[in-house]
């Protein structure tokens, strides 16, 4: 029989559909299916993600206290709505607000246990920082306040996350770590991960490479369809519409398989522009397997089905020709642009 996926973020169709768990200590829980149905009214759809999160912590004390602590700190709860204020309303971007926050939270929770069952240590635990509650607290907390930093620019919105984010983890953090010296280790990876989910620069840790992972994989037509709404309509927002569905799930080379579904090829710039580059550059490139597939009922198809193989993608077109493909990475063209302007080598420090 085949096990069930992780996690799955969908919008293939209208209805609402509820987040299901299973925990060692859940009762008749019979399916670990966790489903997130986009076109949900908002305070459902955050409620259902919460509920995805909260059973992932239910093993994790300390994880758990913090999460709960940030959800209703109404400072954070301020950043988000500020920083979806900046980049919808303002930029005609995508949603980078509450909803986000608690959709790659959700995804990010996923990848973690998932990495940890196949026996993965994080920097955290490699580092001798801390046990598996202080990683999936430092994830938690990095992956939901990564885009606060909106709020002031798009320009730069990773540092000044960073800044943003310090009150608030220092006053949830205390309480839970009384020692400062371990505090300021678990903080560290937490600040990393804010810093570097945009790959700007790459993050080092995995705990960061999971918040920019996790990201990435919010990449649904009900993150687009606001911002399309809005009046934004650019390949962004139009391919975001093209994606139906993202499915976390234990990979069969690697621990963790991502599969998006799309209802026409379309959404392959999501996958390449958004998914790809934070799956390649980050070090979850070692426990990641990416895959894409087109609905066959959905539009007129040019290819079938796409998987990432280094940093390259395989193609399987609709006529069964088979094309390979670098992924094409507009950030790392642009960082490489800026250093070549500069006259700055790479062995410079």
């Amino acid at each position: 029989m085949a096990e069930e996926p992780k996690f799955t973020l969908s919008v293939a169709d209208g209805n609402v559909q509820d987040v299901e768990s299973r925990h060692p200590e859940a009762e008749a829980a019979p399916d670990p299916r966790r489903v997130v149905e986009f076109t949900t009214p908002r305070a459902k759809l955050i409620e259902e993600a919460h509920r995805a999160i909260h059973m992932d912590l239910a093993d994790y004390p300390r994880a758990r206290a913090a999460y709960e602590a940030l959800r209703g700190d109404p400072e954070a709860l301020a950043h988000w709505d500020m920083a979806n204020y900046i980049t919808m309303r303002k930029l005609g971007y995508n949603d980078h607000g509450r909803v986000h926050a608690f959709i790659t939270g959700a995804a990010s929770m996923a990848i973690t246990e998932l990495l940890l069952e196949a026996g993965v240590r994080p920097d955290l635990m490699e580092s001798g920082v801390g046990d598996a509650d202080d990683v999936f607290l430092a994830v938690i907390l990095g992956t939901m306040l990564h885009d606060i930093g909106n709020q002031i620019h798009r320009v730069g919105h990773e540092g000044h996350g960073v800044t943003l984010a310090l009150p608030i983890l220092d006053r949830i953090m205390g309480p839970i770590y009384p020692d400062p010296f371990k505090r300021t280790k678990v903080r560290a990876f937490i600040l990393g991960a804010i810093d570097s989910h945009d790959l700007n620069p790459p993050p080092l840790t995995l705990e960061g490479g999971i918040t920019a992972v996790a990201d990435g994989t919010d990449i649904t037509k009900g993150r687009g369809r606001k911002a399309f709404a809005l009046g934004s309509v650019d390949i962004h927002s139009i391919s975001a519409l093209a994606v139906d569905q993202v499915v976390i799930e234990r990979g069969r080379g690697k621990p963790v398989l991502i599969s998006v579904t799309m209802n026409n090829s379309g959404g392959i710039f999501q996958v390449e522009e958004v998914l790809a580059p934070k799956v390649i550059r980050t070090p979850m490139s070692r426990y990641v397997e990416l895959r894409a597939t087109t609905r066959p009922e959905g539009d007129e198809q040019i290819l079938s089905r796409v998987r990432l193989d280094g940093d390259h993608f395989v193609m399987d077109l609709e006529d069964g020709e088979r094309v390979v493909a670098k992924v094409q990475d507009s950030r790392q063209r642009i960082a490489e642009a800026v250093v070549e302007n500069l006259g700055l080598g790479t062995e410079q420090r």
